[in-house]
């Protein structure tokens, strides 16, 4: 854990009718100075809407190899390359050719996310999705977020119904290409 990071708790349920996944969510989250709660919260849906065996959290800042979510098989392998926010094109060529997969779960524009890699190597970058929340959910969200949190996420038919500290949020989910 980074010097100066705040840890923060979400226990609840997560129920992604989508894929079949269903579980119960215990976790802790450190969100260090510089990060914002909307990247937070962002990195969290993302944790919990890739949810598959092997998802952990990287060390954040402090991993310059590493997205912000991944998930391992039990081999060590990394198959999925979760990145947050806006990554540069270098890293997400990177990732995407280290990994089955890569996805990228952004708080920002969608459009100008995707603008800022054109022009450059993106391996797969056909394959490659960026998710968002329709506008404002994240920083509508961000106002319910405590140090201690009790969340449930659920999805179902591309729709993200989110329920934070006693609050109600929900949002479609936004899928663009990288390219088309």
């Amino acid at each position: 854990m980074a010097i100066g990071a705040t840890i923060h708790t979400f226990t609840g349920q997560l129920a992604d009718v989508d894929r079949g996944v269903y579980d119960d969510l215990a976790l802790r989250v450190a969100r260090h100075a510089s990060e914002t709660n909307a990247f937070m919260l962002t990195r969290v849906l993302a944790y919990c809407l890739e949810f598959a065996e092997g998802i952990a959290f990287s060390d954040g800042i402090a991993s310059t190899d590493e997205p912000a979510v991944l998930v391992r098989d039990p081999t060590g392998r990394v198959t999925s390359w979760i990145e947050v926010g806006a990554p540069d094109s270098a890293r997400l060529h990177y990732g995407a050719k280290l990994a089955d997969r890569a996805v990228v779960y952004t708080h920002r524009d969608p459009a100008k996310v995707v603008a800022a890699w054109q022009g450059k190597p993106l391996h797969r970058a056909e394959d490659l999705v960026v998710r968002s929340f329709g506008p404002g959910f994240v920083d509508a969200a961000t106002s319910a977020i405590e140090r201690r949190n009790t969340i449930t996420v659920s999805v179902t038919e591309g729709h993200l119904y989110l329920e934070l500290n006693g609050r109600t949020f929900d949002a479609p989910i936004i899928e663009t290409r990288a390219r088309p």
